[in-house]
């Protein structure tokens, strides 16, 4: 649980004497380590909503000072995924199925316009270097890795939108994303056919958008939004 890379330990200064010296990582490196080890957590349902955690604690089970897990925390509470109870720590949001549905909405709205424009004018060798990708996202949910399939989600999602040239576009579309992956109150993990069933998805829209078959890309990228997490 809580798993931090080595670079972490390192930024502490941590070696034994048959290793030697490496470089000190800065502080904000390990920051951001935290922020996406927290992240994973959320994703994973280990950190879980309604549930009251300390930075101190936390810092504890990551092997790192009190201060880099509150930067983090801090983060994640601009992003609504934590909210600041003051003076005992941060405690993870309450989400409900309405919420979720909710996001779903927004991003249908920003996207399936986007991803159809994209369609009509992204030549078929660009959408062919994306495949890799959308691969990365079926071995995840094959493996069963619901933090990696999530990780991949949203790095295809985001080369397919970053093709219309618009940062605000990647920006606003990536939080909406990242919070639409946060598991619901008392929710059991996604299921493992669940998660299969969303890379497939990205296959096929990919090979849609390969063949320019517009009738079929309309009908994936719907229904990639009104079903599940993807």
């Amino acid at each position: 649980m809580y798993r931090v890379p080595e670079q972490a330990r390192v930024a502490r200064g941590e070696h034994t004497h048959s290793e030697p010296p490496v470089p000190r990582v800065f502080r904000h490196s390990v920051r951001g380590q935290i922020l996406d080890a927290l992240r994973t957590a959320l994703v994973d349902g280990e950190l879980v909503p309604g549930e009251l955690y300390s930075a101190p604690a936390l810092g504890e089970r990551f092997g790192v000072s009190a201060t880099p897990v509150r930067e983090a925390m801090q983060q994640l509470a601009l992003e609504g995924a934590v909210e600041v109870v003051p003076n005992r720590g941060f405690r993870v949001v309450r989400r409900s199925a309405r919420e979720l549905a909710e996001l779903a909405e927004i991003r249908a709205l920003i996207e399936v316009p986007v991803m159809l424009g994209l369609a009509r004018t992204v030549p078929a060798e660009r959408w062919a270097e994306l495949r890799p990708l959308a691969d990365a996202t079926g071995l995840a949910a094959a493996r069963g890795d619901r933090a990696a399939y999530a990780e991949s989600d949203r790095a295809f999602h985001r080369a397919v939108l970053a093709l219309a040239g618009n940062q605000q576009l990647l920006l606003v579309a990536a939080d909406l994303h990242r919070r639409a992956q946060w598991p619901l109150s008392n929710a059991p993990v996604a299921r493992h056919a669940d998660l299969v069933a969303d890379a497939a998805e990205h296959s096929a829209l990919l090979e849609a958008l390969i063949a320019q078959n517009l009738t079929v890309v309309q009908s994936l990228v719907r229904e990639h939004f009104t079903g599940a997490e993807g």
